[in-house]
């Protein structure tokens, strides 16, 4: 044995000595090992360089790089030792830099395309390759869409069809071989410099996913290696698959395979984004199936099914491709439309209104709907207001029922928010969706009456009326609370002789009374139980929010301060929030402060029926003095009786 032979024989056992069980890296170490032989074997198999290997299973990633870093040890110029690419060139493919970089670009959880992408940089970078491709098999149109990456950066793509079983993409598929030809020709791709191409199958647990294709010269000293790629992107692939499948289940709905709320606030999101980033308008169109209580009480939850499954069909029908729709509620199916503003919306819902129409389920007949639409950034920038106008559109919609045989047709832009109509369906839309709304959406609602154009008093006691419904539909055991503190402060002003312009003043705060109730969290306002000690801090916090927030601003409404502020102040100073006493209290604030309590006494309330005019009148009397003010409450207590008979 001569000296090189000793030399090679040495190496041979040093790397067999390193701990390799799988048989993928066996492959790698056993090509590395005896180059010459295997790639005798290759030529001896085959007469026109296309080769056939049998595909070996993905291997662990767990300490692949010492694994193989034997491969790295020892090179030679002999260009058939692991690391030489070809005779025309000295460059070494360093084993273990190449894994380690492969492994750091797919550690940054990239999706398919990018991976394609990141793949093809690091062969054009570590190993020069004039091209790589990747094939994806697809069941329905019975093809592999290739798309190709060269070394100049241009991307090509073909679909090769699994009939063309002569092509090597195919071959390579349907045997789950390796195969190599001496050119590139059967891409049929313009302007691709010619080399020799390794065809790959692409192994995942549950088949071949499709093939991957290297071009580069010298490909058969380095088989193992790009099976080893191949192997492990087809693994990536198949988790990336996996997580898209398992996010696409979360969020979508099973009986209408429409996404679920939660994929539906997430779609909305993006497309928002997308938008703004385009400067282009967005469209929110909200369907509810009308008396669908009706239905599942009547005729069973299996016909609502029925029902809600025919909306969600039509939808899908007549939607675009970019739009999304999801079940955004038991009965509500919303759709977003990408790139469309309230015109074009509203001609898409009257065509699925007409769709419906044409529809005839047995026992209910057509399906009738309410729509409301809301379009970003007309209507709000916001997506949480956006989605509660679109609501409340759809509840204007329901209250004006059918014209003509048609679904009423509303966009948040159509009505004013002040009309009746518009604050009732406010009122449902908080009540039904958003009892932990919190103080945002309120700060809209102080913001428009802050800013609206009083042009009389009239005027301004229509708005405080509104204003007061809308505080008095967060709390259903006060509803009319405000209306009725009102007249009741009116009556006990005009018992004393106050001048009929303080009477009018008095009636209009009184009317604001609890306006800073607004900000309160609705889970403390509508506590059934007794409150904590910090809630009822909370609690008290609202004449001074009522009288900061919503009245100072308002130029007409600074002089209704007082009132609000301090209607719960005591005559013993025990009151709050400034613990004034006796005649500090300014006198409407403690008129205020009888009409409040005796109409609190007579309300019924979760914990308790509402008390009798008598019981009332002596708690205020009990109280006169040390609560109330006794002169007040006395005259009060003469005119309750006729107060009370419309309540």
């Amino acid at each position: 044995m001569n000296k090189t032979d000793s030399n090679k024989t040495k190496k041979s056992e040093n790397i067999n000595k390193s701990p390799v069980s799988n048989p993928m890296a066996k492959q790698l170490n056993s090509l590395q090992n005896s180059p010459e032989k295997n790639l005798k074997t290759i030529k001896a198999k085959t007469q026109d360089k296309t080769i056939h290997l049998a595909a070996q299973n993905p291997i662990e990633m767990n300490n692949i790089v010492a694994k193989i870093n034997n491969f790295n040890t020892n090179k030679t110029s002999n260009k058939m030792y692991g690391g030489y690419m070809n005779a025309a060139t000295t460059r070494v493919i360093d084993y273990s830099d190449f894994v380690y970089s492969l492994n750091s670009l797919l550690s940054n959880k990239i999706g398919v395309q990018e991976l394609f992408v990141e793949v093809n940089n690091l062969f054009s970078e570590k190993l020069t390759s004039v091209y790589t491709a990747f094939g994806i098999y697809q069941e329905k149109s019975k093809c592999i869409n290739m798309k190709l990456f060269n070394s100049m950066g241009s991307t090509y793509t073909s679909k090769i069809f699994l009939s063309d079983d002569e092509n090597p993409v195919i071959e390579c598929f349907n045997k789950n071989t390796p195969i190599i030809k001496e050119n590139n020709k059967f891409l049929n791709m313009p302007y691709l410099n010619d080399s020799e191409s390794l065809i790959l199958p692409l192994n995942s647990v549950n088949g071949c996913k499709g093939v991957m294709a290297i071009g580069k010269n010298g490909l058969e000293n380095h088989i193992g290696l790009f099976e080893f790629i191949a192997n492990y992107c087809s693994l990536y692939i198949q988790n990336i698959e996996l997580l898209e499948q398992t996010n696409k289940y979360a969020n979508t709905d099973t009986l209408t395979g429409l996404y679920t709320h939660r994929g539906f606030q997430e779609i909305l999101s993006s497309e928002l984004k997308r938008a703004a980033d385009k400067g282009s308008s967005l469209s929110i169109i909200m369907l509810d199936v009308n008396n669908i209580s009706k239905i599942n009480r009547e005729l069973g939850h299996a016909k609502g099914d029925e029902v809600i499954k025919l909306l969600a069909e039509k939808v899908k029908q007549n939607i675009r491709s970019t739009d999304r729709a999801g079940r955004y509620g038991g009965d509500e199916i919303a759709i977003i439309l990408p790139d469309t503003n309230t015109s074009d919306a509203k001609y898409l819902a009257e065509y699925i209104t007409y769709c419906l129409s044409c529809c005839f389920v047995d026992d209910v007949g057509p399906v009738k709907v309410s729509v409301g639409i809301a379009t970003y950034p007309e209507c709000s920038l916001d997506q949480e207001k956006l989605l509660i106008l679109a609501e409340q559109a759809m509840y204007i919609s329901q209250a004006k029922g059918y014209k003509e045989g048609m679904s009423a047709i509303i966009s948040s832009s159509d009505f004013n928010f002040w009309d009746d109509e518009a604050l009732n369906s406010f009122a449902e839309v908080i009540a039904k969706r958003h009892s932990q709304l919190g103080i945002n959406f309120e700060d809209e609602l102080v913001h428009k009456f802050n800013n609206e154009q009083i042009v009389s008093q009239n005027h301004l006691m229509e708005l405080a009326n509104s204003l007061a419904g809308a505080i008095d539909a967060k709390d259903p055991y006060t509803k009319g609370h405000s209306t009725s503190v009102s007249r009741y402060s009116e009556a006990l002003a005009r018992a004393i002789n106050l001048p009929e312009d303080e009477v009018e003043r008095i009636k209009l705060g009184a009317l604001l009374h609890d306006v800073g109730k607004i900000g309160i969290p609705e889970n403390v306002l509508k506590k059934p139980d007794k409150l904590s000690d910090e809630e009822w801090e909370i609690m008290k916090q609202h004449p001074v929010i009522g009288a900061e927030k919503v009245l100072k601003p308002n130029e007409a409404l600074r002089d209704l301060i007082p009132m609000v502020k301090y209607h719960h102040e005591r005559i013993d100073g025990k009151g709050y929030p400034e613990h004034l006493n006796g005649d500090k209290i300014p006198l409407a604030a403690r008129i205020v402060a009888v009409a409040d309590t005796f109409h609190a006494l007579i309300s019924d309330r979760p914990y308790r029926k509402g008390l009798s005019v008598d019981t009332a009148c002596k708690i205020l009397k009990e109280g006169a003095g040390t609560q109330w003010d006794a002169d007040l409450v006395r005259h009060f207590i003469g005119i309750a009786p006729a107060l009370s008979t419309s309540i």
